[in-house]
């Protein structure tokens, strides 16, 4: 079983961008092996990414998705290889069950959750949402873990864990993303004795990276560096099926059609 997350950084601009030479998102999803792909920050209403994903749809993948209130903001998807038995939108939050910022899926006995967790900034109304978030949605990760089934929260989950997570986390220790309440936080529920495994660090251990976000300012891509807040972190049941992990970093600068690659990860039985 082969599970990608990806930022898509707009569903219909990450359709769009390198289409002319063939290598945008659409060529992707025909060529990975994934299984099943998890979306984030699609940006659209379902009509609109219904449109921009026709193609791959008509070619037999099979859309769930969460839209945003707010229109041209958030908004999380599964695509996958058949339907999903069942999918539920949020996690039980009035304020943000709405905002397109979770979704789940199940197949057989695993669930999946495709997760756009707040960004934030320091002093700002933004921080406090993101950390009005993070307390709900860590309950509802209390919960997941409680689950007698693999589960699998896969997403950009705008922080870094550790300092192996940022190239420069000595300039971001004061800033959203890098926080040390939001690195405690993340360690109340992921690593050694916890319900969940950061799978990706646990197949590339005291290695700095992968990254899989670069801003699309400067030279941060090819200088690689880079934040690795794109994470798949599975519950200990299907973490140790985990076998290899990488992310999909395109080649050069001019060939990428989000401002994220595409993170991979393969379970066996």
């Amino acid at each position: 079983m082969i599970i990608t997350s990806i930022n898509v950084n707009g569903i219909r601009a990450a359709v769009k961008q390198r289409s002319e030479e063939n290598l945008g998102m659409l060529p992707w999803l025909r060529g990975t092996k994934a299984e099943v792909v998890l979306l984030q920050e699609v940006r659209a209403t379902h009509k609109q990414t219904l449109a921009a994903l026709a193609p791959a749809l008509e070619e037999g993948w099979h859309l769930a998705a969460a839209e945003s209130s707010i229109a041209g903001r958030n908004g999380v998807a599964v695509l996958s290889r058949r339907p999903a038995d069942a999918v539920r939108v949020g996690f039980g939050s009035e304020e943000f069950d709405d905002t397109g910022r979770y979704l789940e899926a199940d197949f057989d006995g695993l669930t999946v959750g495709s997760l756009y967790l707040p960004s934030g900034d320091v002093g700002t109304e933004r921080q406090d949402e993101k950390d009005r978030f993070r307390a709900a949605f860590g309950a509802h990760l209390a919960k997941l873990g409680r689950r007698r089934r693999e589960v699998l929260v896969c997403g950009d989950w705008n922080i870094g864990h550790t300092e192996l997570d940022i190239k420069n986390w000595k300039g971001n220790v004061k800033n959203s993303g890098f926080l040390p309440e939001e690195r405690a936080w993340m360690s109340e529920y992921i690593g050694e004795g916890r319900a969940f495994k950061d799978v990706v660090r646990e197949l590339h251990p005291g290695v700095p990276g992968p990254y899989a976000w670069w801003s699309w300012r400067g030279k941060a891509f090819d200088n690689d560096s880079g934040w690795r807040i794109d994470l798949q972190i599975a519950n200990n049941a299907l973490a140790k099926r985990a076998v290899s992990a990488h992310v999909e970093r395109p080649a050069a600068y001019n060939l990428r059609w989000s401002d994220h690659a595409p993170v991979t990860v393969e379970y066996q039985d």
